[in-house]
């Protein structure tokens, strides 16, 4: 990904410093510079939880033996049964209660990351804007430069209106698409043009040179075309956000022959840790801590994906590569070949 310029110091522009007001981030690559948050929430922790419940099945289960030891030996055996029911029920019951509160946590902390992500979305771009902007309002500066200024200032727009546009796509899911009706979409179309919109997102203007390959059968799918395009240019553009330098991802179609169009799209990038492969689906859920993150994002394009796939009567997951590094993303959608 191409390097952002940075609007000129007080010493390069002989001008006085940006106002103290503001504290804008380095404007570099994805993760630099990041803006930190001048406050902390109090998340939530699994140790409190898991010890109170660890204590109490653990003194239940003494109860419960020494009740059936006593009882056996006196030969009480209706209240030997009653009682071993009821310790039974109390022990499922903090199961139960161990399990709920375990995710809720869980969700907590999730909220919490998604929280901290949308504030450094959007703060850093509009931190960076007033810089920008300040910066012109002191001095005059040469023609070439000031097009880059605007340039650069576009592209923070833009990012803005992406995160704002995901933030309400999670709320009207359910509605997306709904006011067209479903017609066949050339896939091959699809896929092409939401590439095109993915790479020009991250290469900032740079020419398109093999960053994605294609290898597509003709297929088609019956379905709204807005929905087939906010899936594939969530998963594209995840691909190249996290492909590796220089990025390098693959397009795969092919068309079954039980009515099923499975589409790969493979990146050469870390990889998705095992352990994360079914947890990235799910909204809030981001596998980098906020506080250390290297790239931006809210973590919400995965959790839109598998959302609309869901819509569509199809499967999403991910995999490794087999002895390749990256990922592959797997869609299967019911659709036909295409003529």
């Amino acid at each position: 990904m191409s390097t952002k310029l940075e609007p000129p110091t007080a010493d390069e522009a002989d001008l006085p410093p940006a106002s103290s007001e503001m504290t804008a981030p380095k404007m570099t690559g994805a993760g630099e510079g990041r803006v930190i948050p001048a406050y902390f929430r109090k998340r939530r922790t699994l140790q409190w939880p898991i010890t109170l419940s660890a204590g109490l099945m653990t003194a239940n289960i003494v109860l419960m033996v020494c009740w059936i030891v006593l009882l056996s030996r006196l030969g009480f055996w209706s209240a030997l049964t009653i009682g071993t029911v009821v310790f039974a029920l109390i022990l499922v019951g903090l199961t139960a209660y161990l399990v709920l509160t375990v995710k809720e946590v869980r969700v907590n902390q999730r909220q919490a990351n998604f929280v901290d992500s949308v504030t450094h979305e959007l703060k850093s771009p509009i931190a960076s804007l007033k810089l920008y902007l300040e910066t012109l309002e002191m001095r005059e500066l040469d023609a070439e430069r000031r097009a880059e200024f605007y340039r650069v200032m576009g592209t923070e727009l833009s990012r803005l209106d992406s995160l704002i546009s995901h933030l309400l796509e999670v709320g009207r899911l359910d509605a997306i698409g709904q006011q067209d009706a479903p017609e066949d979409v050339d896939l091959e179309s699809v896929l092409r043009r939401c590439s095109e919109t993915a790479v020009k997102h991250h290469k900032q203007g740079e020419e398109d040179t093999d960053v994605v390959s294609f290898d597509l059968d003709p297929a088609i799918i019956n379905g709204r075309q807005l929905v087939l395009e906010m899936i594939f240019g969530n998963l594209l553009d995840n691909a190249i956000k996290y492909a590796g330098d220089p990025p390098a991802v693959e397009v795969q179609v092919r068309v079954l022959d039980r009515g099923l169009v499975v589409v790969r799209i493979s990146d050469n990038g870390e990889g998705v840790p095992t352990d994360q492969q079914k947890k990235i689906f799910r909204i809030f859920h981001r596998a980098e801590n906020e506080l250390e993150r290297r790239r931006t994002g809210t973590g919400l394009g995965l959790y839109i994906a598998r959302t609309l796939v869901h819509m569509l009567k199809g499967k999403i997951a991910v995999h490794s590569r087999v002895g390749k590094p990256g990922s592959v993303f797997e869609v299967d959608l019911p659709g036909r070949a295409g003529g």
